[in-house]
This record gives structure tokens, C-alpha cells and sequence, in this order.
């Protein structure tokens, strides 16, 4: 939904903008959600829940940087409901876009190009099965929460990216300021020009996924990660596809690991049978890989020729493309999640259980924790701008909690000892020990620092696509539906724009040619020698580029809003 700036402003603040001093209208709310995913929206409903029970009034707004709620919202995805069953019991009721229950698991280790191996689900880590789970649309199911936020009053504003934090004289989160409108790539405000607006709360909740940019900062800015391990991410790349009938197996999920990543890379892929004889096949890649010339899109586009994932794409059709990174890091890396006046939730904090391959329940739960927190101070005469640690009470006495505890050691054995002596380890951990054996496994590396030199590794040739099965990248990203204005600063900064070719190029081969999913980044010729592009119009908002560069020089900042992909049914 849209806003009238004229109905709800109610006060004038200034900043400057390239030089020049702009006015800012501002608007206030009880709590201001940044980012309509399903942490977020989980808080804004259970935040409206809380207030109607009280009987008190609160102001809720959410922020979405998406063109609509769900247009970025990317996952495999196969979903728990424990937590949707406790924010709404009667969600089948509402019409949740629950429709496929999962009827079979399948678990498969690819062995080379043409073989593989199936284990037996005895063998398989019991938090794997998906007994009572159901294969869904993420971004459907977004949409949904959203509906149910803004029948609970909870104002939602697609197509507003929150730029920049606002902060108290005393330090403490005053809200945020959407971006400008209307800004030329040469930083000039332009004929359609419109300043952003500011959002002050009394509490703010982030909720940006995966490596938010804001998120981002308040770690830093508030050391949240003093105490935490190193985050660790993956790079999630994912296809939907209309399948012959025959071949559909509606409620059929299929895991695997092994083939093609081998020396010093791993992940795993996954194929969803879910309804309208459709499936989403997708690879997860840890971007803690250690050889510059992978390129996790072209790894994918192979991967699919295998027969295990063949049988079932041949004869289909290729409808949508996405990616999108993964926090991955889990119980071990996570950071502290509230700081004076605001609180870090979901993926923005990295609430995703690995050892499920599942963050939908946990990261919703972790936005009902922080609605009821704040509905609880809020409705008591709260003024806002604390440090919410019933917040940290409430989380640390919460299934969430002890779920994330148990599965803290599964990436660590993965990374430490790779698909099989990890998955045995695993497997000892989660069915004999219900993931408290007396001992916890750390990876304190962090994932840029893991790439090799490139005179150090082989290189890899990639077999070219054949328009069947695989494709290329700017075919892809079509599919995405990305779509950026043109004439807008880019919102992918270079800290020192002489290192993608001055470093990054003579050491690694200038790897964000081959980590970007999208085509973003290329290294083209010229008269006076190679030259760094980036073509921020394919960016599909996926975050590796921040996270991988091995010069962490390179950092996303949100474009101008209801900019980037459109994800349809992904």
C-alpha cells in the first residue's frame, strides 16, 4: 500500500545531499519494521496481537525496499509450521498457501557426473526428515503475512528502501530515513527528484535478511558480534520449472551433497515436487570455497545434467530464476540481537537452523519473540530507546533457542570434516545425543579469507549451456524479472575502486566475475588495459559480492526502492 506524505507527516528535519540541504518530512510510529520478510511481518502481527489483547493502541509500520511484499523473497523452500501454528492456529483457515505436504524424503550423495548414491533414511540425521512439513512458495507465503499484517492494522509500504539509521543524541536507534527519489547516476537530484522520508520509533525492528545493509552497520557500530564465532554464509541459486505430468511427484523433497563440488568447495542441492506439475531445483554453495575460479552459477547449470535431476527437468520448461546468499553460521556465530532502542531478528541476525536446512519457522519465531517484548514494554507507558533485554530472556527461554543450541555444531562438522566423516558425526549428534553431545565444534575462519591464489588452483572449464537444461546468466536473470532505473547512482561502492584490478586480479583472477550469480561484475579490455565494470541494472540483490570479495572492498547499499528482482511463486 501507498501513503500520503501530506495526511502523516509531522515534523521537518534537514540533511544534505550532495552539498545541497534538503528538507525531510518525518512521521512517527510506536515500532517501524524494516523489511517485509517473514521475520519481520511475524513481528508486526504478533506485535498488533499483543496490542488488542491489552487493549492499546500502537502505530506499526514496515518498510519493504521490494516493488510489492514478496517481490525479493527467495527460499527452497521447505517449510515447519511450529511457528505459524502458534502466530496463527487457524492459518489453514486464512487460506496459507500450505498446499503441498511433504510425502516422501529422498537423500542422495552424487558420487561423479553419472552415478550417485541414496542413503537410507536410517542413516539420514533425524533433523532432516520432513514428516508434517509442506513445500511452499516463500514469497507466496510472504504475501500472505502481509495481508494478515494490514488486517491487524499494521501499515506496510512496498517500494521504500531504508537507506540510512537514525540515532538519539544519546546513541540509541531513533528509526530510519528511506532513500531519496529521483537521484541521477551523477548524484544530482533529477526532474522527478524526491527526498526520502524519516521514520522515528520508539523501538525499531531490522529484519532485512541475509547481510542487511543496515544490520550490517549496527553490528559494527554496536559490537553485537563481540562474542559471537564469525558468520558464514552460502550463496543459494534456485530454478522453477513446469515439468511433464507424468513425472511429477507432488509432496517428493530430494537432497544431495558430493558431485560437482569437489576440492575445497561444498553445499548441497535440493529438488521440490510441489503442485501445478511444477519443481524448484536449487544449489547451495558455503562461500567459504577456496578456489577463485568457481563460479557457483555455472556449477549449478552443470549440476543439472546429472540423471538423478535430469529425469525429472527433461522435456520441462525453465519459468524462473533467482539468488540469493544464505546466513548460515548458526547458534555459534550468532550476535547479540538488541541494542538501545532497536533489535536485530531473522536472517538479519542469522537465525536459520543448518541442520534443518529450515530458517522460515525460526526466523517468524524470532519475530513473535520481539513483538511480544516490545508490545509488553510498549503497553506499559514505555517511552522507547532502551536496551530490550527481556527480549534476550524471552529468546534464551524459547524453543528457538534450544532448537538453534542443539544443531549449533552441524555447519562447524561439515566444514571441518567434509560431507561424509561431517554427516557421520552429525548423525551421532542429532539421533543418539538430540544435539547435546558434550562438545562444541567451532569454525572461527572467515569466508573471504578462503580463497587460494589463482596461480594455486586448477581452472575450471565450464561445459558452455545448452539452452535445454542449462543456460547462461543474462538469460537468467531476465527471468528474474530485475529491473533497476538506469539513472541512479550505483548502489554497489567500491571502498577503493583501484583493487578489482590492481589486486584482485593478478592474486585471484578477479573472482567477482564468477561469485555474482547475475553478470554484475566483468573485467573488460581497453586501450589503456582492463577496466573493472559493474552493471548494477542485473543485480539480483543477493549479497555475495559483499561477502565474498576477498578485499571486502566491495559494499551493497540499497538502490532506489521497488528497484531489483520480481520473484513470482519462488
Amino acid at each position: 500500500m501507498a501513503y500520503d506524505v501530506a495526511q502523516n507527516k509531522n515534523s521537518n528535519s534537514t540533511h544534505t545531499d550532495g552539498g545541497t540541504t534538503v528538507n525531510r518530512e518525518s512521521m512517527e510510529f510506536d515500532v517501524v519494521i524494516v523489511g517485509a520478510g517473514v521475520a519481520g511481518l511475524s513481528a508486526a502481527c504478533r506485535l498488533m496481537q499483543q496490542a488488542q489483547a491489552a487493549e492499546q493502541e500502537l502505530t506499526v509500520c514496515v518498510v519493504e525496499k521490494g516493488s510489492e511484499v514478496g517481490a525479493h523473497i527467495l527460499s527452497g523452500a521447505v517449510m515447519e509450521t511450529r511457528a505459524l501454528d502458534e502466530l496463527f492456529p487457524d492459518w489453514k483457515e486464512r487460506g496459507a498457501p500450505l498446499n503441498t505436504a511433504v510425502t516422501e524424503d529422498q537423500l542422495l550423495m552424487l558420487k561423479n557426473e553419472t552415478s550417485s548414491v541414496k542413503l537410507p533414511n536410517a542413516f539420514v540425521p533425524k533433523t532432516m526428515h520432513n514428516d508434517g512439513n509442506y513445500i511452499v512458495s516463500l514469497a507466496n507465503v510472504t504475501r500472505w503475512l502481509g495481508e494478515q499484517a494490514e488486517q491487524l492494522g499494521v501499515e506496510v509500504f512496498p517500494g521504500f528502501a531504508a537507506a540510512e539509521v537514525l540515532y538519539h543524541d544519546n546513541g540509541s536507534v531513533k528509526g530510519i530515513a528511506t532513500g531519496d527519489m529521483g537521484v541521477t547516476a551523477a548524484g544530482e537530484q533529477g526532474p522527478n527528484y524526491m527526498p526520502g522520508m524519516e521514520l522515528h520509533a520508539k523501538y525499531t525492528i531490522f529484519s532485512e535478511g541475509c547481510r542487511g545493509h543496515l544490520g550490517k552497520q549496527l553490528i559494527e557500530k554496536f559490537a553485537l558480534d563481540k562474542d559471537a564465532d564469525p558468520q558464514h554464509y552460502g550463496i543459494g541459486i534456485k530454478e522453477l520449472w513446469d515439468i511433464d505430468p507424468a513425472k511429477h511427484k507432488p509432496g517428493l523433497v530430494v537432497h544431495g551433497s558430493g558431485w560437482p563440488l569437489t576440492d575445497g568447495a561444498s553445499g548441497g542441492f535440493f529438488l521440490y515436487h510441489t503442485d501445478d506439475n511444477q519443481v524448484v531445483v536449487g544449489l547451495i554453495i558455503d562461500l567459504n570455497y577456496s578456489n577463485p575460479w568457481l563460479s557457483p552459477f555455472d556449477e549449478f547449470q552443470r549440476m543439472k545434467h546429472h540423471p538423478e535431476i535430469k529425469q525429472y527437468l527433461e522435456g520441462g520448461k525453465r519459468v524462473s530464476y533467482g539468488a540469493r546468499a544464505i546466513t548460515k553460521g548458526g547458534f555459534n556465530t550468532l550476535p547479540k540481537m538488541c541494542m538501545p532502542g532497536a533489535l536485530l531478528i531473522g536472517c538479519d541476525a542469522g537465525t536459520l537452523n543448518f541442520s534443518k536446512i529450515k530458517g522460515i519457522h525460526t526466523a517468524m519465531k524470532s519475530g513473535m519473540l520481539a513483538g511480544e517484548s516490545i508490545a509488553a514494554v510498549l503497553t506499559n507507558g514505555d517511552e522507547g530507546g532502551a536496551e530490550l533485554n527481556s527480549f534476550t530472556d524471552a529468546y534464551k527461554n524459547s524453543w528457538l533457542y534450544d532448537e538453534l543450541y542443539r544443531a549449533r555444531n552441524f555447519g562447524p562438522a561439515m566444514h571441518k570434516f567434509g560431507p561424509y566423516l561431517g554427516g557421520a558425526f552429525n548423525y551421532i549428534d542429532q539421533n543418539w545425543f538430540g544435539g547435546k553431545i558434550p562438545l562444541t565444534l567451532h569454525d572461527l575462519h572467515k569466508d573471504h579469507e578462503q580463497l587460494k591464489l589463482a596461480s594455486e588452483c586448477p581452472e575450471i572449464q565450464y561445459p558452455k549451456p545448452d539452452g535445454v537444461l542449462s543456460f547462461d546468466k543474462l538469460s537468467s536473470v531476465f527471468l528474474s524479472n530485475t529491473n533497476h532505473e538506469e539513472d541512479q547512482p550505483c548502489h554497489l561502492k567500491l571502498k577503493d575502486a583501484s583493487i578489482p584490478i590492481s589486486q584482485n586480479l593478478p592474486k585471484y583472477a578477479e573472482p567477482a566475475q564468477r561469485y555474482c550469480p547475475a553478470g554484475v561484475y566483468e573485467v573488460v579490455e581497453s586501450e589503456s588495459g582492463p577496466q573493472f565494470q559493474i552493471n548494477g541494472q542485473n543485480c539480483v540483490h543477493c549479497k555475495t559480492c559483499d561477502i565474498k570479495d576477498p578485499a571486502q572492498n566491495i559494499t551493497w547499499v540499497v538502490p532506489e526502492g521497488a528497484g531489483g528482482p520480481n520473484y513470482p511463486n519462488m
